[in-house]
């Protein structure tokens, strides 16, 4: 009865964050809406909160504020008598968060800009950060899909289309923008904090090079977003302010040579047989994890997988060095 309820609550939350992300977007999107970067940045952070509140309880972590006394927990209440819940920055600060890094540095960006932005409107942000707008997005659903096997929200979803033009000045907009000071002095200080890869994660800020056509010949269609090879004469000629998606092939592991990484880094106990029980508990080989791929009958494991190997290791040290 009790875990019937806990899924119960959990999936309840999860609903509530899928339609606050979706509010925020629509809002994103709505060209009669003058404070649409505001209203996404609370509406994502709720959907984020909400998201996280709900992968605790389905693990069964208790996410309410309280205090310690004589070997018992005393929970923090607001004046009118309700559980005071862990906000996002706690959520994200919490030993089992199972957010990455970059995912998590973006979110903390955030965080930090609504405290900025919370008392005034502000009118150019809406392209100086739809870049870090838009990898919370595609942060989000991916792990809406990872965390809870859901079928995402990106169905629901396209892209929009503006009558403003996506200009190179675009990149001046921090140095000559209007913005208020305070916010100019937070988004600088928080930038110069991360290093270069952190900055430059596609999880933290997703850029993409537009062009203006790219069918020359009628019946064609034209595509909004053109994927455009890192050697290619076009690439050499882009500014370094906007990111060339370059096209690789990923690297690919078998198990024997995933039980040999693991054994190199001092996990001698590891085995084929230990894989393989990990892979068949996660149902990694599922599509929607994106964890690995068949080719011609076997299959092999990307790094992200390598690197989920690992974390398994690292918390059943004991039992395998």
């Amino acid at each position: 009865m009790r875990n019937r309820k806990l899924k119960s609550i959990s999936s309840e939350l999860l609903k509530k964050s899928k339609e606050s992300a979706l509010s925020a977007v629509q809002i994103f999107n709505n060209p009669n809406m003058l404070f649409k970067s505001e209203s996404f940045i609370v509406l994502i952070i709720i959907a984020w909160t909400y998201l996280l509140h709900s992968y605790y309880k389905s693990k069964k972590i208790d996410y309410r504020y309280c205090e310690r006394q004589n070997q018992r927990k005393k929970f923090s209440k607001t004046k009118n008598g309700s559980y005071k819940y862990w906000e996002l920055e706690r959520c994200l600060n919490d030993e089992h968060n199972p957010i990455d890094k970059d995912t998590s540095n973006n979110l903390r960006f955030l965080i930090g800009l609504r405290h900025e932005i919370e008392h005034q409107m502000t009118t150019k942000i809406d392209d100086l950060l739809s870049a870090r707008f838009q990898a919370c997005c595609l942060n989000y659903n991916d792990y809406l899909k990872k965390l809870f096997n859901d079928e995402g929200i990106d169905k629901y979803l396209s892209f929009s289309i503006q009558f403003s033009s996506i200009t190179e000045e675009q990149k001046d907009l921090l140095k000559d923008s209007n913005l208020p000071k305070n916010i100019l002095n937070y988004i600088q200080t928080f930038d110069n904090n991360l290093s270069d890869d952190e900055f430059n994660s596609p999880k933290f800020s997703y850029r993409v090079l537009f062009i203006p056509k790219l069918a020359n010949h009628k019946g064609q269609a034209d595509k909004l977003i053109e994927f455009v090879k890192s050697d290619s004469e076009l690439a050499q000629g882009v500014n370094k302010t906007y990111a060339v998606l370059k096209e690789t092939e990923k690297d690919k592991f078998l198990p024997k040579r995933i039980v040999e990484l693991m054994k190199n880094k001092g996990y001698k106990n590891f085995s084929i047989h230990k894989h393989t029980d990990l892979w068949r508990s996660k149902k990694a080989k599922e599509p929607n994890f994106n964890y690995g791929i068949e080719v011609e009958g076997k299959w092999y494991w990307y790094k992200n997988w390598v690197d989920e190997v690992e974390k398994y290791c690292q918390k059943h040290r004991n039992e395998l060095i």
